[in-house]
Parts: C-alpha cells; structure tokens; sequence
C-alpha cells in the first residue's frame, strides 16, 4: 500500500480518481472487515512501541492528515486508532493559530505537539496549513512561503534523524462528494455543529486549493507524501490503517527484554 499510494516524481494530483480504491478489489463491507481484522495488530504493535520506550527506546510514529474539509480526518482517528490504548496515543487538531503563536515561527506549536518516544501522534492539519490556506489566501508573502518549504524539508529530516517514522497523508476527495457531505451535515440537525459557513468560503477557492496541494506534495517529498482516494471513508481509513501497519512493522518492535531475573522474582512472588 505504501508504494502504491506514494506520489512519486511527477505525480499529478488532478489525475487521480478520488473515487477510487487502489490495491483493493472488494466493496464497503469487505474493507469493512478487512479493517476490523488489522486492528488487532495495530494495537499490539502500538503496546510493543509504548513498551519500548518504558526501557530506553527512543521510536514514535507520527501520521500526519491533511485534506479539505469533510474529507474525513477525523474518522480517520476514532476507526483507524480506536482501538489502540489511548494512553499511547497522542492526537491533536491544529486550529488558527493564537496569539501567543503569532509571535513565534511557524513550527513552534508544531514542535510543542510532537509525540513523545513511545507514542503515536496524530495532527489533524499540520504545519503544512501553512503553505496551503497561506498561499491561497495570501496570509504570507510569496517569499516567506517559498523559503518553509525548505524549512519543513529540514524540519522533517531532524524528526526521521530523532527516531520519529513520520507518515504523511492527504485524503484526496472530490469537489462532488464534499458538497454532498455539507448537505448531509445541513440536512442532520444532529450534525449542524460540525459545519462552518467559513467552509463554503473555501470551497469556493477549490482550485487555489489544489494547486496549493499540488506545489506543497512537488515541495516537500523529501519525506513521502501518500495521497488516497478519499470519497469512499471505509477506503481511506483502511488504506491508512495499512500504511500504518505496514510503516510499524518495518520498526522491528519487540517486547523488552526483562532487567530482573524472571525466575527470582517467581520464587519471591511464592513465597509471599
């Protein structure tokens, strides 16, 4: 899946078929199922990872998601990580930046999230809003935006050098599937809070958007960016879920070796 869905030299993102499902022939409820049965392994390599750094490992994962809105980032987390133990696990969603992160460079409330050894990370949105909303809305000048991409290349060399496996990925929907999901949203008063009029003003810049896209994934693959079809949301979290698993078991994780002498503390235990 990996290889698959990388965007490789020369990849175009105005040719791929957001409705598709590659490196998968089956329907809705076979990745359903296929999904199910990859999170036992998911959890028990997260544990392996949390466990590790209880005796000195210094290995995190952190996936990062970016998409347009509704295209289903937050899905992502409860079906893909849902299963895992919370504890090691630590996600956050990137808003408008404060004030108090005004005075400081871009990277700053990126580098306050990081997770730590151990852990998996998840940023909904990321530094990369930077160079996306910045560049179609003109909140940057064209200069300062040219020089992060640069510096999001070194900043992602220094995570990979740290010992973070740091795993990049746009849900690509198309414009079609995210109106009928803003209709879904204003049609279900159960889900009036998750819309924004600030959205609608977005949508209407969707090509800006998606040159932004275009020009940030050219930009910054030092680090592979993966993009996946997204209009099918049991596709995506299934093709997310397998680049994790497939990113988590090329860390060779193990369960730490014991620093007692297990057959001691048996006979203590005995004798209590």
């Amino acid at each position: 899946m990996e290889e698959l869905l990388r965007a490789n030299e020369g990849f175009d993102l105005s040719t791929l078929d957001a409705g598709s499902t590659p490196g998968f022939t089956g329907k809705k409820a076979d990745g359903e199922k296929a999904l199910e049965l990859g999170s036992g392994e998911l959890a028990t390599l997260q544990e392996k990872l949390f466990a590790e750094s209880r005796f000195g490992g210094q290995k995190s994962v952190l996936l990062v998601l970016q998409a347009m809105d509704t295209a289903g980032k937050g899905g992502i987390v409860d079906h893909v990580l849902g299963d895992t133990n919370p504890q090691g696990v630590k996600a956050f969603a990137f808003k408008a930046p404060t004030d108090e992160e005004k005075q400081h460079d871009f990277l700053w409330r990126i580098r306050k999230q990081l997770p730590p050894a151990g852990y998996i990370g998840v940023f909904d949105r990321s530094h990369y809003e930077d160079v996306l909303i910045h560049r179609v809305r003109g909140f940057s000048t064209p200069e300062a935006i040219e020089e992060r991409y640069g510096l999001i290349n070194e900043f992602e060399a220094e995570l990979v050098a740290s010992g973070t496996t740091l795993i990049k990925v746009m849900l690509h929907i198309s414009k079609d599937e995210q109106k009928e999901r803003l209709e879904a949203r204003l049609d279900d008063p159960t889900k009036h809070w998750k819309f924004n009029p600030g959205d609608l003003d977005e949508r209407a810049l969707w090509a800006d958007y998606q040159q932004a896209y275009q020009v940030a994934i050219e930009r910054t693959g030092d680090v592979p960016w993966h993009v996946i079809p997204a209009n099918h949301k049991w596709y995506a979290r299934l093709a997310v879920q397998r680049l994790l698993l497939e990113k988590m078991r090329e860390l060779k994780l193990d369960w730490p070796k014991a620093d007692y002498d297990v057959d001691e503390q048996k006979a203590r235990l005995a004798d209590s």
